[in-house]
């Protein structure tokens, strides 16, 4: 009798339409929620979202990111902080995707996009620096460092609301 009831299971999935996608030439849209490759942010203007602060790094339970700061100075603004992030660098081989890091930025400079291809030929390649994960320079923004007087930014961040 087992044996019967096997047998008709398969069938009947024989006749059904297969559920396989074809990858390369067709792509399943990801969920809402899934966390992928990471990137970094700008504003509008062009500055840098990163204030490199590291709680990032500090937030990464795998020790996947590496952050060294610098100050900006009168003549070079790259982001609207005191600091920016000098070097910005994520080893993906460690990286568990974990969206911690996401979670800790003030600014929110740093976030996983939906993008799921990742390959790397060694490990050289698989150490993904600030130039590969930031945005490029949206149109109407700086391509170099911006140039403000101390204390003046032109900046796309909300201003803070008085309680009262």
């Amino acid at each position: 009798m087992n044996l019967i009831r096997g047998f008709a299971t398969t069938i009947k999935h024989v006749f059904e339409e297969p559920v396989t996608i074809q990858f390369p030439e067709e792509e399943r849209p990801v969920r809402e929620r899934f966390k992928g490759r990471h990137a970094l942010k700008r504003y509008d203007n062009g500055l840098e979202k990163c204030i490199g602060c590291s709680l990032c790094a500090a937030a990464c339970p795998a020790d996947a990111i590496w952050v060294e700061a610098a100050e900006n100075s009168d003549e070079a603004r790259y982001s609207p902080g005191e600091r920016y992030a000098r070097t910005y660098e994520i080893n993906m081989i460690r990286c568990i995707f974990c969206g911690y890091c996401e979670d800790a930025c003030p600014t929110e400079a740093i976030v996983l996009e939906h993008e799921y291809r990742l390959s790397f030929n060694d490990r050289v390649d698989a150490v993904y620096t600030k130039d590969m994960l930031i945005d490029p320079v949206p149109p109407g923004g700086q391509d170099t460092p911006q140039v403000t007087e101390p204390g003046k930014f032109t900046r796309s961040i909300p201003e803070m609301k008085d309680p009262d």
